[in-house]
């Protein structure tokens, strides 16, 4: 089991150097936890990543998904959209979608946002979220569809809870090669 589970540690945090990739049409912002207005620290790395990638990437568009959970004042979208319209993204490069509940959702959500504005769709995508999470974020994004994808990772400058995060989600991706959910 701990073989198992370092190797899937692995793979995992091999997938969280993005390498190259700029030049998404398209990047897809991952949803975290909101307490009341205010983002997790997830959610905060995520959208600090994703602002980062609009200053590098003018011309890519965000859809900021996530919707609103128990203990949320609003949707993990608004919160997104929010926070990042106030640090200067322009408005017409953001669009929200806010019904996914699972990263699954955020990826088909997404897509379907994404056909609805160009049927015709075959482009590349960033998947913003933090390292941990790219590779399930990414796996996802080929299953709704997706062909050209790539990630930014964000960091929510917790070291040790970052760790804990990579363990967790090491279940999270068994789960995934199961169930494919």
């Amino acid at each position: 089991m701990r073989r198992r589970l370092t190797v899937t540690v692995a793979m995992i945090a091999s997938e969280a150097d993005t390498g190259d990739n700029s030049g998404a049409d398209y990047a897809i912002v991952l949803g975290a936890g909101v307490r009341g207005n205010t983002p997790s620290a997830s959610l905060y790395a995520r959208m600090k990543a994703a602002l980062q990638y609009a200053n590098e990437n003018p011309e890519t568009v965000l859809i900021l998904s996530g919707g609103q959970g128990r203990g949320e004042n609003v949707s993990e979208a608004r919160c997104m959209y929010d926070w990042l319209s106030s640090r200067g993204v322009s408005e017409d490069r953001l669009i929200m979608e806010d019904k996914a509940t699972s990263t699954r959702e955020n990826l088909e959500f997404s897509r379907a946002v994404i056909l609805e504005r160009e049927p015709d769709f075959s482009g590349k995508i960033c998947v913003v979220s933090e390292g941990y999470h790219l590779a399930r974020g990414k796996l996802y994004a080929t299953l709704a569809g997706f062909e050209n994808v790539t990630g930014a990772a964000g960091f929510n400058g917790y070291p040790v809870l970052t760790a804990n995060y990579y363990i967790r989600e090491a279940f999270g991706m068994w789960y995934y090669l199961v169930f494919r959910k």
